[in-house]
């Protein structure tokens, strides 16, 4: 991909000349440098009755034949390249005629009968980067493709976009009584540097237009949590006229209890999961944190605003109780609300047999934490870390976590982590169990991208999970990549972001929870 890139490049060089104009530019290049080459050789013959006399001169004539072949390579290659790139042009042109073409064909049919959709054809055909490469009959890469504008047209994706409910957020700030956002920015004048007024970050979420299809995520295998779903899918459809989303499994219990159930829809394949975010104002979770990190991996990219219930043990992003949930629902439906943005990791990994960086296996998002451990072998990780390819350390221990401030209560807090409110933006750097007491973990700046790699000198492989799931093996050579990713999951809350955190923790944690100090004790006097 990146010589593709690079011929492209080279190609837009030359302006408008045309492939012949540079492939004739090439080959008279070949042809100066084999003069070039012929004069080398002359001079070789020229020099032959004094080789059996001079061992210098043999390595020099050596040398000359090295030369010379040296610049019958690279005349070659230049002619190649200037060739290829003139043939990726061409293709570029044909590729961007037909789209054009077929813009106006489907203008003509009525098929973007309004000026936004013209538009975006017309952008799409000036653009065909964006299309996805296919392999044409006789075997040959093409550059671009139409395909995507005949899979079901822009009208019926703009028509999908057009159900779901819009949405606006703003942010509180201290001593305003308003909900306007002040940035913060920093200021230079006359030598001083300051700070504006930072914003509180509480952020609220208004609705625009009346949210009108809801996705309910539930816990499997649990007998409350199925006779609460069954009566909030009756509720919403009877009182509320919402259309509802459920899971396939969750769908069949419904059916099970009365075939009145079937106005609920679900889906059957990936593709309409792909989907979801189109369709779905709002996404409920009954069930505990676990719920709410299952609900999240469902989308890869926007997540629709999630309403959590607690049904769980801990709880620490579930702050609404299922027995007021007609009430949460009213409010929630109803607006504004405070939500807590939820940074999420996005993670591939970079095999040692690749040949570049762009051959990397699926992206994983995960809101918690990534965790690279030993596994079940009984060596030591030894991991190379680097954050903006700037070396960090080189971890041997039990392996590491790379942790969201959302996941800082779970596996990182256990591994020593420290606890961070979660919508300050970073990445958690926790070693587990690490062979130096020294050894502290990092809280590292959220626009980093951290890169950890199994040397060639290690022991042993190791293993990788995103949030606790999906693990796969990591050989010598092999590197994992984590950034933040440009999805956040945003969570209602109950009063807002900072009660909401401070509450869970006191509740789920107990902390800092002790007797207090007696006061009877001795004094002094």
């Amino acid at each position: 991909m990146s010589s593709t890139t690079y011929k492209l490049n080279h190609t837009d060089s030359f302006g408008n000349g045309d492939a012949k104009s540079m492939a004739e530019n090439g080959f008279s290049h070949l042809t100066s440098l084999a003069q070039s080459e012929k004069a080398v050789q002359e001079l070789l013959l020229q020099q032959t009755p004094m080789q059996a006399t001079d061992d210098h001169l043999i390595e020099f004539s050596e040398a000359l034949r090295t030369v010379a072949k040296a610049l019958r390579g690279a005349a070659e290659g230049k002619a190649l390249a200037q060739a290829e790139a003139a043939e990726w042009k061409r293709r570029y042109e044909v590729e961007r005629s037909k789209n054009v073409e077929l813009q106006h064909k489907e203008l003509s049919n009525g098929v973007c009968a309004d000026e936004s959709n013209s538009q975006r054809m017309e952008h799409l055909a000036k653009s065909p980067r964006l299309y996805a490469q296919e392999i044409s009959s006789n075997g040959m890469e093409r550059i671009c493709s139409h395909e995507v504008l005949q899979d079901g047209g822009f009208n019926s994706f703009t028509n999908k976009l057009k159900r779901k409910a819009s949405f606006k957020l703003s942010w509180g700030c201290k001593g305003m009584a308003n909900d306007q956002h002040k940035k913060e920015i920093v200021s230079f004048e006359r030598g001083n540097i300051s700070t504006a007024e930072r914003s509180s970050k509480q952020i609220s979420l208004t609705w625009e237009s009346d949210p009108q299809t809801v996705l309910i995520i539930t816990k499997p295998n649990s007998t409350s949590v199925r006779v609460l779903s069954v009566d909030m899918v009756r509720w919403l459809r009877t009182q509320k006229g919402l259309n509802i989303y459920v899971e396939p499994r969750v769908k069949e219990e419904l059916l099970s209890e009365s075939s009145s159930f079937n106005f609920v829809q679900t889906w059957e394949d990936d593709k309409e999961i792909s989907l979801l975010h189109t369709k779905v104002d709002l996404l409920i979770t009954l069930g505990g944190d676990g719920t709410v990190l299952w609900a999240a991996s469902m989308f890869k990219g926007p997540v629709p605003p999630i309403v959590p219930f607690s049904m769980g043990s801990l709880g620490f992003m579930t702050p609404f109780h299922s027995e007021q949930y007609r009430d949460c629902l009213e409010a929630v439906l109803k607006g504004p609300i405070s939500i807590t943005l939820r940074h999420r990791l996005q993670c591939h990994i970079i095999r040692d047999k690749a040949t570049n960086e762009y051959e990397t296996e699926e992206t994983m998002l995960v809101l918690n934490e990534v965790t690279i451990d030993r596994g079940i072998s009984s060596y030591l990780t030894n991991l190379e870390c680097y954050c903006d390819n700037s070396f960090v350390t080189c971890v041997q221990g039990d392996g590491l976590i790379l942790s969201t401030t959302s996941g800082s209560t779970a596996y990182s807090l256990a591994a020593g982590g420290s606890m961070v409110h979660p919508q300050v933006p970073g990445i958690l750097f926790t070693p587990i169990c690490p062979h130096s007491l020294s050894f502290r973990p990092l809280i590292l700046p959220e626009h980093v991208t951290v890169r950890v790699q199994v040397p060639f000198n290690s022991r042993s492989s190791a293993w990788v999970s995103f949030d606790g799931k999906d693990r796969k093996q990591l050989e010598a050579g092999d590197a994992l990549v984590c950034s933040m990713a440009p999805w956040p999951v945003s969570t209602a809350c109950q009063v807002e972001s900072t009660n909401d955190f401070l509450r869970s923790i006191h509740d789920g944690l107990h902390w800092n929870l002790r007797k207090t100090q007696s006061a009877d004790g001795p004094r002094d006097t």
